[in-house]
């Protein structure tokens, strides 16, 4: 089998990396890749977000498979255009691909479907008189999130009313995250233990595989502004199988099904971020 790797990060090299490792796999090949997925594979300088040119690469190469790894192509509808022509993909559609590429939407649907997760409102930049309102009524600590992909960086735990109206007017009036910031997702602020779990899934069923904890924070000791991920171990020792069938039960299996039954099915890696609480394992975001 031929599987064609979309992207050029660590996460990419560690698909590679578990690839090799598969006497099914004949040969792999990366767009755009780097320089470690270069000692397992083929690089293929065709960028992540031109998927013409990388369906054309599939149709050339006769791909038999290609699994993504960037949110963007995602997004983006790449997952649409291939299956259009029919190439194997693994990854949702782009309208399934709004749980992470919307914060707002992923909160509506959250809370259209029972799954547990944070009190929230959302705001754009009309609003930022009552958003302002709505964070003197949460309190301080208080979570501020870019509506957007924002590469992981527009996620901003306030610890202040001033900072959360500072970043308020950062997000909405200053575009600091440019269009991902046209409307933000304030919430309470969840008190517990992150843990992250992931699945496989295929619309209708899933395969949960590794649990894991990640540390997001840019400093030293859990401190600084959230990023895209500093380090992470797997599995999450927290997660033992009471809390995980409380998971599956609460979280995962609604959210694949509410996917389903609102006609946008869910295909590909799910990954969900979680805060266990006092009251339970509560969402705090998709991927």
């Amino acid at each position: 089998m031929k599987i064609l790797v979309v992207g050029s990060g660590g996460r990419e090299h560690a698909i590679v990396h578990a690839l090799t490792a598969s006497a099914g796999v004949d040969e792999i090949l990366v767009a755009p890749g780097n320089a470690g997925t270069g000692v397992d594979a083929r690089n293929v300088p065709v960028a992540a977000s031109d998927v013409p040119a990388l369906c054309a690469l599939v149709e050339t190469e006769r791909v038999d498979l290609t699994i993504v790894g960037p949110e963007q192509p995602l997004v983006d509808g790449i997952v649409d255009h291939f299956r259009d022509r029919g190439h194997r993909i693994i990854g949702p559609t782009a309208a399934a691909a709004r749980l992470e590429g919307s914060k707002a939407f992923s909160k509506e649907f959250m809370l259209r479907n029972g799954i547990p997760t944070a009190a929230f409102r959302t705001f754009d930049a009309l609003q930022i008189r009552d958003a302002e309102a709505f964070i003197e009524e949460c309190g301080a600590p208080v979570v501020i999130k870019a509506s957007g992909l924002a590469a992981g960086k527009g996620a901003v735990i306030c610890e202040t009313l001033d900072n959360a109206r500072q970043t308020i007017r950062r997000m909405l009036i200053e575009r600091e995250f440019g269009e991902a910031g046209d409307s933000v997702v304030i919430e309470e602020f969840m008190e517990g233990q992150e843990a992250s779990v992931f699945a496989l899934c295929d619309g209708t069923d899933f395969v949960l595989l590794a649990t894991a904890q990640d540390h997001k924070r840019v400093g030293d000791g859990d401190t600084g502004p959230n990023t895209g991920g500093m380090g992470a171990y797997a599995p999450a020792v927290i997660l033992d199988d009471a809390v995980l069938g409380v998971v599956v039960d609460q979280i995962i299996r609604p959210t694949i099904l509410g996917m389903a039954e609102e006609g946008h099915s869910y295909t590909g890696f799910l990954y969900v971020g979680l805060m266990l609480t006092i009251d339970g394992p509560r969402v705090v975001e998709y991927n």
